[in-house]
């Protein structure tokens, strides 16, 4: 009896000194009383593969499709030792320190039910549950991480048993086998497993919540596969009823977070609120940033008086990102961003670069024709994991710019210590807000709300995340890139240090099907100098311009490279 009490008082002073999360109203706050807005990342990509974080969505979008592609060629085995590599390099500790430098207070955790529990048709006992070590082993060192750092784990079934949804990629879902809607056995083991995790981690203060069930998006009884008219979602409110029954049999104290249909946001039906603790999830991509696109959100959290949460938003541009942050943090709604790594990356923080051997994989899977020997396509794939680790990734500082620093302030920042003389890159321009750093007249992606309106920003989708358009250059100096899809009034600003005050010569280099103009000038719009920029017979044959007499002080410059026609692609300028 004195050993049960002295533990029980143990936990409350844990819980007593930490920052456990919990509800308010609307408000979340921690056991200060302090409102909390979690500010965070899903680690999308990890335990849960889609085909387009991968680049296999062409042919192969749910992760069981893509285990059949690299199993193909290398074998049972050699698919293990991948995914083996993929899942140990994929989030480390290395990881998380740095979400927690960038500012991030939260993570959102997109479980695989198959790394906690088998298949229902590989169960050796009909009806039972088989657990796995590989998933809470995982969960365990994410959750210490986290807890390093003081920053929230909240832990996301983002793949269901059977799959929660029409949307196959999102949760794996494998439509030769009943869904989890559509067997009682795949429920059962969805329930079982949350109050597995719960009662592993009910003593647990960084854990921030548990987001039952991601993204549903099904036809119980409308016409839209993925849910969006669904007028009643009887078996999604059942469900999310009897997982949060079965995890309060074993927690009591961590906030329940439920998703509607139709991909997180469709909320009719909605039965009484079963549970005191709870916050409402809804997801936003690609519209508007304005209250109007919130507004059916905001009715839910004064309705029901419980707090709600961005549980997933992403894939855009740095203006859409800043823009949204601003529009959240009016309204005191946390959020959690979208995904942690993929290849090719420029829409988020990390970008997994790509490698000739895996293109080659890439080639033959979508086209086939010579088919790469298990040696080549072992290496290539085991490279590409190797690229997932923390240390080999390249981080997008402009990407973390402006969901932090951009959110706050209109000022600019220097993308990179820029010396006259020197050498300066086009695509090197300054970090900040577009009419900032630099003006692009297509800067975001809005097709949900305004299908004329998509557009893809960076056209080039290169280097950088901003309206900047930027490409793969072939030119015999370069940093790779070069700035084109220039239209008139565009223009890009750097930060350069003069080491005298002095006229300078800027040599500009260049390309272009037809003869152009630029203009140099100060941030204040002061006209420092013009250039005539002639044909060049192509976007990719450069030539070289010179411009005499800028006139640069002694210490930082800000200058502005304005474009007067469109079609000019700029490499870099030199200044001398």
């Amino acid at each position: 009896m004195k050993r049960a009490i002295l533990l029980s008082a143990l936990l409350l002073s844990q819980f007593g000194t930490s920052q456990l999360l919990t509800t308010n109203g609307q408000k979340i706050i921690n056991d200060k009383g302090e409102n909390i807005q979690l500010r965070g990342l899903g680690l999308g990509g990890w335990m849960l593969q889609e085909g387009y974080m991968l680049k296999t969505a062409d042919f192969a979008g749910p992760q069981y499709k893509i285990k059949e592609k690299i199993a193909e060629l290398v074998g049972e085995d050699g698919m293990n030792d991948f995914y083996k590599a993929y899942l140990k390099n994929g989030i480390t500790k290395q990881d998380i320190d740095f979400l927690a430098k960038a500012g991030f207070n939260s993570i959102r955790l997109p479980m695989h039910y198959n790394l906690y529990t088998l298949p229902i048709e590989k169960e050796p006992v009909k009806g039972q549950n088989t657990w796995l070590e590989e998933g809470f082993k995982m969960t365990d060192d994410l959750l210490k991480w986290c807890a390093d750092n003081k920053i929230y784990l909240i832990l996301d079934l983002h793949a269901a048993p059977g799959g929660q949804g029409n949307d196959v990629n999102i949760s794996d879902n494998d439509k030769s086998k009943p869904s989890l809607w559509e067997s009682e056995e795949n429920q059962k083991k969805t329930i079982a497993l949350w109050k597995k995790l719960a009662e592993r981690y009910k003593n647990e203060p960084w854990i921030g919540g548990y987001d039952l069930i991601n993204e549903p998006n099904i036809n119980f009884t409308g016409k839209n596969p993925n849910g969006t008219d669904e007028m009643s979602n009887a078996p999604l409110w059942k469900l999310q009823k009897e997982i949060t029954e079965a995890i309060r049999q074993v927690d009591k104290k961590h906030i329940i977070i439920i998703e509607g249909n139709g991909w997180g946001n469709n909320y009719n039906g909605l039965i009484p609120l079963w549970d005191n603790n709870m916050v409402f999830s809804f997801h936003k991509y690609w519209n508007y940033n304005n209250d109007e696109t919130l507004k059916f959100a905001l009715e839910l959290r004064e309705k029901h008086n419980i707090p709600i949460w961005l549980g997933e938003t992403g894939e855009n541009s740095n203006v859409w990102f800043t823009e949204l942050i601003r529009l959240l943090d009016k309204h005191n709604i946390g959020y959690a961003f979208w995904p942690m790594k993929k290849i090719d990356n420029i829409a988020g923080i990390t970008n997994v670069k790509i490698t000739p051997e895996y293109q080659k994989l890439l080639d033959y899977w979508k086209n086939g024709g010579e088919k790469p020997s298990r040696d080549f396509a072992y290496k290539a794939l085991m490279k590409i994991a190797d690229n997932y680790k923390f240390s080999n990734v390249e981080i997008k500082n402009d990407v973390t710019d402006a969901m932090f620093r951009q959110t706050k302030e209109e000022s600019t920042k220097p993308f990179k210590n820029h010396q006259a003389p020197g050498r300066i890159f086009a695509s090197e321009y300054d970090l900040g807000r577009m009419g900032s750093a630099y003006s692009d007249k297509d800067y975001m992606n809005l097709w949900v709300s305004d299908p004329e309106k998509r557009s893809d920003w960076n056209s080039g989708q290169q280097m950088r995340n901003d309206g900047v358009d930027i490409y793969l250059c072939n030119d015999k100096i370069t940093n790779q890139y070069y700035i084109g899809k220039t239209e008139t009034g565009e223009w890009l600003q750097y930060t350069i240090t003069g080491k005298t005050d002095k006229d300078y010569t800027f040599n500009i280099r260049y390309s272009g099907s037809k003869d152009s103009k630029i203009k140099i000038e100060d941030a204040s719009g002061k006209q420092l100098a013009t250039a005539t920029l002639a044909s060049t017979g192509g976007n990719e044959n450069w030539k070289t311009t010179s411009v005499k007499g800028v006139h640069l002080k002694k210490g930082e410059n800000k200058i502005r490279i304005v474009f007067e026609n469109d079609g000019t692609n700029l490499n870099y300028f030199e200044v001398q």
